[in-house]
């Protein structure tokens, strides 16, 4: 009897659906489940993002995924180190600390916006990421190294990072009453916001409020940015006249 040979070597009827090639998933890992997650949560909010839309995501079963994360908290708070890697600072230079501590301000800022909802991690507890720590020395640092005592350079951090943190999850919260509103142009969600707002503060009797009344056009003349930045110059000027 002749030796058999594999499938292989036969060919396919040509009225048969061909075979497709397997398609290799993509190895399970930390680094992608937090990718995964991520890109979650920046098209969907926190509201979207759990182990089971993750897993979905990926094509597997939410038991995979504790091989590598422990719970949604703990993705969490990966989400926002991997975003805080995004901030890029100079060498810190003390001469320049008021400068640099203002770039520091401004960049993670900047980031945790585009990020949004990922601001509400910060708030959660205290940051021990790799990128949260090194962020941490590099303004901490330069305070101490400025000539501030590492006690009230401590201080100073951390009110300094819960304001911008603060700021930032303020912006998440527009943005997830934007999303529940069905919009999706955030500076024509933001114009209708503060119309309203502007049309209220029009409305109270001048009588009993005459300042808010009389000055509405200045409550709401600037915009999210501008008043960061206003709030952001106030601490350091502050922080400058507690230098020694």
């Amino acid at each position: 009897m002749a030796g058999m040979g594999s499938d292989e070597d036969v060919p396919a009827p040509p009225w048969r659906t061909p075979r497709k090639q397997a398609q290799s998933r993509p190895q399970l890992s930390q680094e992608l489940i937090v990718r995964t997650g991520l890109a979650i949560l920046d098209a969907e909010g926190l509201d979207g993002l759990s182990m089971r839309r993750v897993a979905q995501e990926l094509g597997t079963g939410p038991a995979s995924l504790y091989a590598h994360v422990a719970n949604k908290d703990e993705l969490l708070e990966m989400i926002y180190d991997e975003v805080l890697g995004e901030i890029s600072l100079p060498p810190p230079d003390p001469a320049r600390w008021r400068e640099q501590l203002r770039t520091y301000g401004l960049e993670m800022h900047r980031v945790l916006m585009g990020h949004a909802d990922v601001a509400r991690a910060a708030l959660a507890g205290i940051p021990t990421g790799p990128n949260a720590v090194r962020l941490a020395e590099y303004a901490f640092g330069l305070l101490i190294d400025a000539g501030m005592p590492p006690r009230e350079a401590s201080l100073a951090f951390d009110r300094f990072t819960l304001y911008i943190s603060g700021d930032a999850y303020e912006g998440s919260l527009h943005y997830a009453k934007m999303r529940a509103a069905r919009m999706s142009d955030p500076e024509d969600y933001f114009h209708r916001y503060v119309e309203r707002i502007s049309d209220y503060l029009r409305s109270l009797p001048p009588g009993r409020f005459p300042h808010m009344t009389r000055h509405v056009d200045a409550l709401i003349a600037d915009d999210g940015e501008a008043r960061f930045e206003y709030g952001l110059d106030l601490l350091i000027t502050g922080l400058a006249e507690r230098m020694p």
